[in-house]
């Protein structure tokens, strides 16, 4: 499903994305805690929303902040979330609590990234993640670390269990692309689902049955690493750039992982 948010009128992107979240109209009317009367009114032009009812209505439906924006613009009103850039001087601390958690992590590899998968920052474990990519275009900022890691030429070659761990990313970019609506991660995914030898997004995982999560095991520097990975967010962030801001983090998932990452650490001084 796809529109052109700039020229869509409120009622067609309230009912966008009430059927993109499944909801019926009873359902979401019953979340938002008005009549079903009233969003039937709004949803066919017949009802003016006010501002806190467009927020209200965007809330339950769990819609991004610069979506948000977008409805608000629609049903008539100024956007409510501000967008600054992520070296502004006002997000200095949020980017130190970043910076923060990215250290703390070492001597495990972590990251931050943007909405689109970019790099934004990362800790020195990611190092060895980065050496000797055959295409060093990809390595060109801004790093899309999705395309790093699949591209034939980039981090997919060191990968041992390319076919879950692709199905994974892949499965993991579709729903993003399913719950945000963003046009660009949809270029994106369809170009990493197109990658040579690599057809189409698969519908299963295959992995090991005592895996408790889908594992990342590469090989490096003659080792044979394994990883498991988690995402963290900023839980009530007002600011869209910090809204869209994720961390992932890569735990071994076995004491040879862990004992690699801990000789990669130099002694202090």
């Amino acid at each position: 499903m796809q529109t052109n948010l700039d020229d869509t009128p409120f009622c067609d992107l309230l009912k966008e994305w009430r059927t993109r979240r499944r909801l019926s109209q009873l359902d979401l009317a019953m979340e938002a805690e008005i009549s079903q009367r009233h969003l039937s009114f709004m949803e066919s032009g017949r009802a003016k929303p006010s501002r806190e009812m467009v927020l209200r209505l965007a809330e339950q439906l769990d819609i991004p902040l610069r979506k948000r924006n977008q409805l608000l613009l629609a049903a008539g009103f100024a956007p409510g979330f501000g967008e600054r850039k992520l070296d502004d001087r006002s997000l200095a601390p949020a980017m130190q609590a970043v910076e923060q958690v990215l250290k703390g992590h070492e001597p495990n590899p972590a990251i931050a990234v943007d909405n689109q998968w970019n790099m934004i920052a990362a800790n020195s474990a990611i190092g060895p993640f980065l050496a000797d990519i055959a295409d060093a275009a990809l390595l060109q900022p801004p790093v899309n670390v999705l395309r790093l890691s699949l591209h034939p030429r980039g981090f997919a070659p060191r990968i041992l269990n390319l076919a879950s761990w692709r199905a994974h990313l892949l499965e993991r970019l579709k729903r993003q692309v399913e719950a945000s609506g963003d046009e660009r991660l949809e270029t994106l995914l369809a170009e990493l689902s197109a990658y040579p030898g690599q057809p189409g997004v698969s519908k299963s995982l295959p992995h090991d049955g005592n895996d408790i999560a889908v594992p990342l095991r590469v090989k490096m520097n003659g080792e044979v690493l394994t990883f498991i990975s988690t995402i963290t967010v900023f839980g009530t962030p007002l600011d869209i750039s910090l809204s869209e801001l994720a961390i992932e983090s890569f735990f071994p998932a076995d004491e040879a992982t862990a004992a690699f990452l801990r000789a990669q650490v130099r002694p202090a001084g």
